[in-house]
């Protein structure tokens, strides 16, 4: 049984546990959240309160961070530093390559192996614009996400000066374009207008349109479905108007977990060092004898 600490108990953590619990080649040995947070019924037993000590259940082969994106990094040299390995679902395209950089040569030096970016988008829709292009490498992929939660951007919003709670919606335009619909409770005397231009200055949403509505209570609105659809129009050699598409809509936590998970199964099969999912071999990351697998999917 691969031991899995999980990093963080918000909704991904949640999802994470309940795929942690349906997989049978792991055990859930260990929950760390922050001392502020109430422990859930029946979960004493696995409760933390310091990343510190994220060995005080025993053993962990693996953590799986459910943080933010922008603390997963830290959190994850914290991790292999202690000899532990880990995956996170970091969603920051651009830094991607810098982080997994940096998280490559600790995880190296530490004799352990890391998974970055492991979610749905960055993620196993990185594998499918993979095999696109490979399948027709002259060309132009289109990637549309939504309409729905943006995960990583509502969390950015709400790290927001004066934003008491906030959601994201991503509305696609057509052809890789998005609006971000952007709606926040405030916090009593903030100015929407300061809270617009951070939002709008924010590098989550710096790129695309974004539009700032302040609402009374989020709760009235928080729906976790999203989707995408992935196109590519190219050439196999000389051959023109290969056309290929992908789409899917999906409870955005719940596959975001489920993919940590596989991952976390995936990460215990590599050499040392950070890799994204399309440096990983599709088979690491299921459940099952090798024979078994080939027979059954290839």
């Amino acid at each position: 049984m691969i031991r899995i600490s999980i990093i963080g108990f918000g909704n991904v953590g949640k999802y994470v546990y309940e795929a942690l619990q349906a997989a049978p080649d792991m055990k859930v040995c260990g929950i760390v959240e922050t001392p502020n947070v109430p422990v859930p019924q029946g979960m004493n037993d696995l409760w933390i309160t310091d990343i510190k000590n994220v060995r005080d259940k025993g053993d962990i082969d693996v953590a799986v961070l459910c943080l933010p994106s922008r603390v997963c990094p830290d959190a994850a040299e914290t991790l292999l530093k202690m000899g532990i390995s880990t995956v996170d679902a970091y969603d920051i395209h651009s830094d991607i390559w810098k982080e997994k950089s940096r998280l490559d040569a600790v995880a190296k030096e530490a004799g352990k192996a890391a998974v970055i970016a492991a979610g749905w988008d960055p993620g196993t829709d990185s594998v499918l614009r993979a095999l696109m292009e490979a399948m027709a490498p002259r060309g132009i992929s289109y990637v549309d996400f939504g309409p729905g939660m943006s995960m990583g951007h509502s969390v950015a919003a709400k790290a927001i000066e004066g934003v008491e709670n906030a959601l994201s919606m991503t509305i696609p335009a057509g052809a890789g374009v998005h609006r971000r619909m952007v709606y926040v409770q405030l916090k009593s005397g903030a100015d929407i207008t300061k809270v617009t231009q951070m939002i709008k200055a924010d590098p989550y949403f710096s790129h695309d349109e974004t539009h700032v509505k302040q609402v009374d209570d989020i709760t009235a609105l928080f729906d976790m479905g999203h989707g995408v659809r992935i196109t590519r129009k190219g050439s196999c050699g000389n051959t023109h108007n290969q056309i290929m598409e992908f789409s899917m809509r999906i409870n955005n936590p719940a596959l975001t977990s489920q993919v940590l998970v596989s991952c976390a199964r995936a990460v215990t099969k590599q050499a040392p060092g950070c890799y994204t999912l399309i440096e990983i071999p599709v088979i690491d990351l299921l459940p099952g004898e090798r024979e078994d697998l080939v027979n059954r999917l290839v």
